[in-house]
């Protein structure tokens, strides 16, 4: 059998709005609610990040220079509807400023995709109704797409609603409704948020199927497989029924359209059913047009309980122990390329639909100080980072392994952050990319773009559409 992935195969990278783009208080831009929750003192902020606002032919040029093909980002909410609110003016600096950068990236041939949201949401849904604890916040979110949709629908032929969808199931942070009312517990405000979210994705989905009928909505989830440490038969059970209630029963939503038996049963039994509004069951059956997911690594479990009083992620958390068999970088994540091709098989095989990697990569601490850039770059020198060269080699041959040996659809391979970002919790400690941002937690320097060893790895690559892995 050929091993040669078809020629319409996607390569590229992913980032989001507030990690990249800066100048928070332009545009016509609304407060969000990343310029004012709390970050870490010794970590940055977000008024800066990568400067991407006004540097993105700068970074176009750069991803055309890596055989990019497919370009993830995330729209500000805030920069299109400054307070998100129903009945609010649409800021059309806002729309020109990503518009813009649509075109450019199609002149680049370079795909663009849309995520709506990536954990981000205007300040005031946050404050005045405690974000999708909110059935309103859901019918804001369904209005915000549809202007997206209506505005850059044309041109935009792949998109999704949430960022890592999963993850509303697991942290009320995501879902900016951290406030639990009174009489209500954790678990049973977490999970009727978690349906909510599902709510106002398929409200996306449905609008895109009304608006955009020949462009793609795909669902998409931060995917961890998990190991069960011993072979016992509790330990196996105890790990497969904790990926089901982090990991499938998100996938599976997405592709049966209605929740699967086993988390109604899961919910049912601790009186934590969510509460449908009339209708919800038949916004259920927006289903995708395929699974896209972030894989970074793998977790492994001792056995334990699914208890009467947690939310299933905390019981599986607390029994997580290191594996003897990965080898793991700085941040304690587990490097499993073989747990990549897992992924890919269990998700492509359970859902029978196609699936993507939107995100994949190694963070890795590369402080520099200005002197030794000005050496390294004076010399002719560049960053060697073998390290992240090694990581994608691997992945990218496993991907293969899935898709040839078995029998995986898969739509690409597209990596998180190629140009060093701000990490998530707004860390520039943590470097995802081929390009080196010369910049730091505190001092922004010049933010001048370096490619590293792997940027002329990663385009060989890609431009050899996955052949020249050496």
């Amino acid at each position: 059998m050929e091993r040669k992935l078809p020629k319409d195969f996607y390569w590229g990278g992913s980032v989001s709005s507030f990690q990249t783009e800066g100048h928070r208080n332009e545009g016509g831009k609304g407060l969000c609610v990343y310029d004012v929750r709390p970050m870490n003192p010794e970590f940055s902020d977000w008024n800066d990040a990568i400067d991407e606002y006004t540097r993105y032919d700068e970074d176009i040029a750069l991803m055309k220079g890596m055989g990019f093909n497919f370009y993830r980002f995330s729209i500000c909410w805030s920069r299109i509807i400054p307070n998100g609110t129903l009945d609010e003016p649409v800021n059309e600096e806002g729309v020109k400023f990503y518009s813009d950068l649509i075109d450019k990236l199609l002149a680049a041939g370079i795909e663009p995709m849309i995520t709506l949201v990536h954990f981000d949401m205007p300040y005031h849904l946050v404050k005045e109704y405690n974000g999708f604890a909110s059935r309103y916040v859901v019918d804001c979110f369904e209005r915000y797409a549809k202007v997206c949709i209506e505005r850059f629908g044309d041109r935009v032929k792949h998109w999704m609603s949430f960022n890592e969808q999963n993850l509303h199931s697991m942290m009320l942070r995501v879902s900016n409704a951290e406030v639990i009312p009174e009489g209500v517990s954790y678990p049973k405000h977490l999970y009727q948020v978690n349906h909510n979210v599902m709510m106002a994705h398929c409200k996306a989905v449905r609008a895109l199927r009304q608006m955009q009928p020949d462009a793609k909505f795909c669902g998409m989830g931060a995917i961890t497989n998990i190991y069960a440490y011993e072979n016992s038969p509790e330990n196996n059970f105890f790990a497969t029924k904790g990926y089901n209630l982090l990991n499938g029963f998100l996938v599976d939503t997405f592709a049966q359209g209605k929740y699967p038996d086993y988390w109604n049963a899961y919910l049912e039994n601790r009186g934590w059913m969510p509460t449908f509004e009339e209708g919800d069951e038949e916004l259920l059956k927006y289903t995708v047009d395929y699974i896209a997911f972030s894989y970074y690594r793998s977790n492994t479990v001792k056995a334990g309980e699914f208890d009467y009083e947690r939310p299933a992620h905390e019981c599986v958390n607390e029994k997580q122990i290191k594996n003897p068999h990965c080898k793991a970088n700085e941040w304690d994540w587990e490097i499993d390329p073989i747990g990549f091709r897992w992924t890919l098989n269990d998700l492509h095989h359970r859902t029978g639909l196609p699936v993507f990697v939107l995100e994949n990569g190694i963070g890795w601490r590369e402080d520099m100080s200005q002197e030794e850039i000005d050496q390294m770059l004076a010399e002719g020198r560049t960053i060697e980072d073998d390290y992240r060269i090694n990581y994608h080699r691997d992945h990218i041959k496993e991907m293969e392994n899935a898709i040839f040996e078995d029998g995986v659809d898969c739509l690409g391979y597209i990596t998180w952050g190629p140009i060093d970002i701000l990490a998530s919790m707004c860390n520039m400690d943590k470097r995802y990319g081929f390009v080196y941002v010369n910049r730091t937690n505190k001092d922004l320097r010049d933010m001048k773009r370096i490619p590293k060893k792997s940027y002329q790895w990663i385009k060989k690559a890609f431009e050899s559409n996955g052949a020249d892995l050496d």
